[in-house]
């Protein structure tokens, strides 16, 4: 019996992480019949993303050091583009005392986006947002 519990605790280990997986990955991931990418209303996001979203159509100024660098997409979730062609903006969280895990990360010319995208959970899945 006492040769068993090891090899519980691995199944039971095992089944978390499997769970975790299935309950997390389609959020993650999630896209379209189309194999788009979700959208989302601009004014159904929080007003603070309306807000970065209209610094970012004026060019700024902008709250934090990090908004407007490079996002390199290395979750591959947004459609694959040449490297410098996302920016990434922090979308303030009320409360927070860090940047916390909203973004907004726009493709293309930095006044003028070809598209942007939204994040509540730090780039795990992103929602198009449309005007």
């Amino acid at each position: 019996m006492a040769r068993l519990a090891p090899l519980r605790r691995t199944a039971t280990a095992f089944a978390a992480l499997l769970l975790a997986a299935v309950l997390v990955a389609p959020a993650a991931f999630a896209r379209t019949a189309t194999g788009a990418l979700p959208d989302v209303a601009l004014a159904d996001l929080p007003p603070e993303a309306r807000a970065v979203s209209a610094e970012i159509a004026s060019g700024g100024p902008f709250r934090y050091d990090r908004d407007g660098v490079v996002f390199g997409n290395r979750e591959k979730i947004l459609p694959a583009k040449p490297r410098g062609y996302y920016h990434e903006y922090t979308v303030p969280t009320p409360h927070s005392t860090s940047r916390g895990a909203r973004r907004i990360v726009c493709g293309g010319p930095k006044k003028a986006p070809d598209a942007c995208y939204y994040s509540d959970d730090h780039y795990a899945s992103f929602r198009r947002i449309r005007e």
